[in-house]
């Protein structure tokens, strides 16, 4: 069977675009093959640190902090106080908190652009850095990686301790 799914997952992507075909294979290469895929999408379910990772084959055009396409998706558990929602709304579009499931996600087209984000995501909610510091920081960590191979603990893992327990369903109304 697996043979069988590693051939069409690769069927799946030889219609795929270039820049989402080797994003893909790159987390293949990393986490394995994914737990399901269908024409528009690839997920993995608990890989590594993330509750889930879809590569999309359609992108979404993303021009902070350069152009460049969104099409890597990866979540975690994380609660989100309120009061901060607006500052992640301002620090980066491609950054969703979800209230009730409890969850944050990332998108970009690299995995380690999707720490980065999601570290400075954590620093903005604790109050370490404002939205405008978080945004000059990962402009100037992005470059320095994406041009300079120039890494930073930033980008390669989660600086802030794993969450559980983090859905907020709110309460009954009525």
């Amino acid at each position: 069977m697996t043979e069988q799914f590693q051939d069409y997952v690769e069927q799946i992507l030889a219609h795929w675009q270039e820049p989402q075909r080797k994003g893909a294979v790159t987390i293949i290469n990393k986490y394995g093959l994914p737990q399901e895929a269908t024409a528009s999408r690839l997920i993995w379910y608990r890989n590594g640190p993330w509750k889930q990772t879809i590569v999309h084959r359609d992108s979404v055009p993303h021009h902070f902090p350069t152009t460049h396409p969104d099409f890597l998706e990866q979540t975690i558990d994380y609660k989100t106080p309120l009061g901060r929602f607006d500052e992640i709304a301002m620090y980066d579009g491609s950054v969703y908190p979800d209230r009730t499931k409890g969850e944050v996600s990332a998108v970009c087209d690299k995995e380690a652009m999707n720490f980065l984000s999601l570290n400075l995501f954590h620093d903005i909610v604790v109050g370490k850095r404002s939205v405008q510091e978080a945004r000059c920081f990962y402009a100037q960590t992005a470059a320095n990686f994406l041009f300079h191979q120039i890494s930073s603990p930033y980008v390669e893992k989660f600086l802030f301790p794993q969450q559980v327990n983090t859905a907020d369903p709110d309460v009954r109304f009525f």
